[in-house]
């Protein structure tokens, strides 16, 4: 077998859940796949979807190739539990994820001739239209996204944890010869790739104080008293391995506040006060890498840092007690 040949990337038996229309591999269906999302996810007819809606339509027509295969490792790790990888980083540069995954499921001239049929002759149009995800920036990030690729792709079952940033650290223009910062809205147009699991929020605190006290038994203990709350929300990515059908995940944390809106502050006029709290929470995932020049600058990145660990930790642990594991066998399902 060569680097050309695809591997056998027929299903393991994934359950009840797998669509057999959803996991198909040829042009045709690719196609249906396409137009199904057209229709029903995006609201568009064929003759009139932009090159946009065609990105999109295949993005979430791939994406259904892979969530087959991401449930039947799932399911697969429910039956026979296995040692789990977790990969914290700050940043993760994992580049375009449409031809990516093309690539890794072996479909690129599959993808190309579904493409044809709604007029498309050079797939470059599409892959073009894909925003580079502002999820990190130099090679720790890029690092970081070789290594989960890798881990999938030697079939070795693996979380990575991160910041879902809403802004990147910039996009570049050239005006008048110099170099122009602004903003980098990535995620402008909406990101395919990407499902929230709100239902698994974590909260996590930050500063205040603690207290002692007595428990039940008379024993002394103490707690803590925080003084901020924030709501780490996960978004999984699928991160599929090249040639096999295991898909890992990375597993991205959107900070919420706990109260978004005040509604007595806003009924008394302090319009700006009814959303401070939604403001000052959210901050957390605004920005790959906050300006750090100044001590409020490095006070956030220390908080981005303690959000998504403490998120990441708190999700190991529940996944142990949902199992009926007692923490004490912590490294023994997680690495």
């Amino acid at each position: 077998m060569t680097d050309q040949q695809p591997r056998n990337l027929s299903l393991p038996t994934p359950g009840c859940f797998a669509d057999p229309d959803r996991s198909g591999l040829t042009a045709t269906d690719v196609f249906d796949g396409m137009t199904e999302h057209l229709f029903y996810t995006l609201g568009k007819l064929a003759p009139s979807a932009s090159r946009h809606d065609l990105y999109m339509a295949l993005s979430y027509a791939v994406r259904d190739r892979l969530m087959t295969r991401y449930l039947a490792g799932i399911e697969a790790i429910a039956a026979n539990p296995k040692r789990i990888v977790a990969y914290l980083s700050a940043e993760f540069l994992i580049g375009p994820q449409l031809g990516n995954n093309l690539l890794m499921l072996g479909i690129q001239k599959e993808a190309a001739e579904a493409l044809k049929q709604f007029g498309i002759n050079d797939i470059e149009e599409i892959l073009d239209v894909e925003e580079e995800p502002g999820l990190g920036n130099g090679g720790l990030g890029r690092l970081a996204a070789c290594f989960l690729e890798s881990l999938a792709s030697l079939e070795i079952p693996a979380t990575g944890y991160g910041i879902r940033y809403e802004f990147g650290i910039f996009d570049q223009l050239i005006r008048d010869g110099w170099q122009v910062e602004i903003t980098d809205k990535w995620l402008k147009a909406g990101w395919p790739w990407e499902i929230p699991h709100p239902d698994q929020a974590c909260f996590v605190g930050f500063g205040g104080h603690t207290e002692s006290y007595r428990d039940s038994n008379g024993a002394y203990r103490v707690r803590w008293i925080p003084a901020e709350h924030a709501i780490g929300v996960p978004h999984d990515v699928p991160v599929l391995g090249y040639r096999v059908n295991t898909c890992d995940r990375l597993r991205l944390w959107r900070a919420d506040a706990t109260e978004s809106f005040d509604f007595y502050a806003f009924n008394s006029g302090d319009y700006y006060g009814a959303v401070e709290e939604k403001v000052g929470s959210e901050t957390l995932c605004k920005v790959l890498y906050p300006n750090d020049g100044t001590a409020k600058g490095r006070q956030l990145r220390l908080k981005q840092q303690h959000f998504f660990v403490s998120c990441s930790l708190q999700d190991m642990i529940r996944s142990l007690d949902a199992r009926g594991i007692p923490i004490e066998e912590f490294p023994d399902h997680w690495a």
